[in-house]
């Protein structure tokens, strides 16, 4: 892990195309600006880590339709 410290109105950039700009110190809290080409996702890590969990759930839980499809095929 790269560990930089930034400090208001100052940027990192990833691969030349995604730039994190420092906008402002609250508290202990940072607001940051995200620019980034459209076909990338940017996510806060708890929304991806619930979209990862139920993706997973959905791929390994079998819904009462799921069961009727697999006994109606038998």
């Amino acid at each position: 892990m790269l560990v930089l410290s930034r400090k208001t109105n100052e940027s990192i950039v990833i691969d030349g195309k995604i730039f994190l700009d420092i906008l402002r110190l609250e508290g202990d809290s940072v607001k940051v600006g995200i620019k980034a080409p459209k076909h990338v996702t940017v996510l806060r890590k708890e929304i991806y880590d619930e979209i990862r969990e139920s993706n997973r759930a959905a791929a390994t839980d079998p819904t009462k339709k799921d069961i009727r499809l697999i006994l109606n095929k038998n």
